[in-house]
């Protein structure tokens, strides 16, 4: 297990999940800057953690300082995490982070001086983290966005309103927001940077494309905003009409709902070690991939880019919804979905 150099990387990431490690990479690879310090966050469910471990065995193979904390790893653990990082980050000239609406990252923001940073996509919330910004309101997650402060919330509100401050870009603050959604709304004066997955392409693959489809999964159920049974009919339903074989799970999936797409529809499910981005680009992959509103209807165009695969966006039904899901989260389930995917 790697630590960050004793010199101090001149830049300094902070990531929570695999995909924000990959983009991470992505715009190291982009910048051409390597020996990145790269701070793991580690989250606590297994299979995140699993991606994460394999996504780190890449990045030092990149060149990069890994350093694995373990953020959530009981009471203490939050104080020797930021204990351990107050001197890199008050050294580090730039940072760079996967997840804005993270507490963990917005306390982090809130120690480092340095005056360039850099946020890479943690999926399509880069499309309401702009839009806030853009709108000067509070930093909160789409599916909470219209529901009640819990007393969490209003005791770590001070922090977030500095970190919103602190990736606001101003005078002698560069803001770098490296994405591959579509933004609609872009803070005044923050650089743009389109991620085009130019590394995932060039590490891994072509796929070898395959006939039939396969269904990306979703944690919309997970997550309180689709009932289990309109999604679980959902799924049957695709699965009939296109010919799905194989179902890939997310991470977030739970083993009890996992359990029942293969025993109900009969699917292959798939339990990724990797980001999907990599695990399409690696192949074997179907001809036709069909998703629910997620990040992969904007990524795998792009790294499926003349393979001859074609991602097919599934929209979510009004009446799948749970009563608790926000009108601002229905209408964002909207907005992400775009017209077509074609690779």
């Amino acid at each position: 297990m790697s630590t960050v150099s004793t010199e101090s990387p001149r830049t300094l990431a902070f990531v929570e999940s695999p995909v924000q490690l990959l983009n991470v990479m992505e715009w190291a690879a982009h910048a051409r800057e390597r020996g990145v310090g790269l701070v793991v966050l580690s989250p606590t469910d297994p299979m995140s953690r699993g991606q994460l471990r394999r996504m780190s065995e890449l990045a030092r193979g990149e060149g990069h300082d890994v350093r694995w904390e373990e953020a959530r790893g009981g009471a203490l653990a939050p104080f020797k995490t930021v204990g351990g990082l107050t001197g890199p980050l008050r050294r580090a000239e730039r940072i760079v982070v996967g997840d804005p609406f993270s507490r963990y990252v917005q306390l982090l923001l809130g120690i480092a001086p340095a005056r360039d940073l850099v946020v890479v996509d943690d999926g399509t919330a880069t499309l309401e983290f702009t839009a806030q910004l853009v709108r000067r309101e509070p930093l909160v997650r789409w599916h909470r966005r219209g529901a009640r402060p819990s007393p969490r919330d209003l005791a770590l509100a001070p922090v977030s309103r500095y970190a919103r401050r602190r990736l606001t870009p101003r005078e002698r603050r560069r803001v770098e927001i490296f994405t591959a959604m579509p933004l609609a709304e872009v803070p005044a004066d923050a650089v743009v940077t389109v991620n085009d997955f130019a590394w995932t392409r060039a590490a891994f693959g072509p796929p070898t494309v395959t006939e039939g489809a396969d269904l990306v999964g979703t944690s919309l159920v997970e997550t309180g905003v689709v009932d289990v049974e309109a999604y679980m009919a959902a799924v049957g339903r695709l699965a009939r009409e296109h010919g799905v074989r194989r179902y890939f799970a997310h991470r977030r999936e739970s083993a009890e709902k996992l359990h029942r797409i293969a025993v109900e529809s009969g699917l292959s499910v798939v339990r990724p070690d990797l980001p999907l981005e990599l695990i399409a680009r690696r192949g074997p992959i179907a001809r036709t991939v069909l998703s629910f509103p997620s990040t992969v209807l904007h990524t795998l165009p792009s790294t499926l880019a003349g393979t001859g695969a074609r991602v097919t966006p599934c929209p979510i039904d009004p009446t799948w919804l749970t009563p608790r899901t926000t009108p601002t989260a229905h209408r964002f389930l909207t907005t992400i979905t775009p017209p077509a995917a074609a690779a």
